[in-house]
């Protein structure tokens, strides 16, 4: 067999791994996922795995196959909550980013918002000004192409976690992504996924 179908083989045996893992394990990091596939799949060279996307059209193929109703339930479950909070965050521009967003969203998968905020520390005060719990975190992303650690409030509700993520007013337009080689991540404002909603 030619080395390079041996290697586009094994590329999507991972990507379906990883997508399994994703939709069925809970883990949400795509890095993650793929590394834990190439071990199960016994490739120990881990410069051919396959790209996000590939486990993004993996995970759909997964979802449609073994749980179409239910994973179509959840969604729009998820994207409902979405909603909601986004309309109560709305004076801190709020996008929704992510699994549910995408329509990849596993069983156990959150909600990641992208809040825009003069100062995150007005963020954390309204959640404390109306008794919402949290737990405070930070996470490291490119922002317009500079790596910055931005706060992070964790919610834990009864659809599962819901992230909030913010960043600066000024930081609207300039492209996010989770790696400096990565593609920007993909947003959504209230009205979009209100839009997504009412598609069913």
């Amino acid at each position: 067999m030619p080395r390079d179908r041996t290697r586009n083989d094994e590329r999507s045996r991972i990507a379906h791994l990883a997508a399994r893992l994703m939709a069925e394990d809970g883990i949400e990091n795509y890095a993650a996922a793929k590394r834990k596939a190439a071990r199960q799949a016994g490739v120990p060279d881990t410069r051919q795995l396959p790209t996000n996307d590939e486990v993004d059209e993996a995970l759909r193929m997964h979802q449609a196959l073994y749980r179409p109703v239910e994973h179509r339930e959840r969604l729009r479950a998820l994207r409902a909550h979405a909603a909601q909070r986004m309309s109560e965050l709305a004076r801190f521009n709020p996008y929704l980013t992510g699994s549910v967003l995408n329509g990849n969203a596993g069983k156990y998968a959150g909600i990641n918002l992208q809040l825009y905020a003069d100062n995150a520390k007005a963020v954390e005060l309204y959640l404390i000004d109306n008794g919402i719990d949290y737990k405070p975190g930070q996470i490291r992303l490119f922002v317009g192409g500079e790596l910055r650690t931005l706060p992070v409030y964790t919610l834990e509700e009864e659809t599962g976690e819901v992230q909030l993520i913010v960043l600066g007013a000024d930081d609207l337009r300039a492209p996010v992504k989770t790696s400096a080689e990565g593609k920007p991540m993909e947003r959504a404002k209230l009205n979009a996924v209100e839009a997504l909603l009412a598609e069913g």
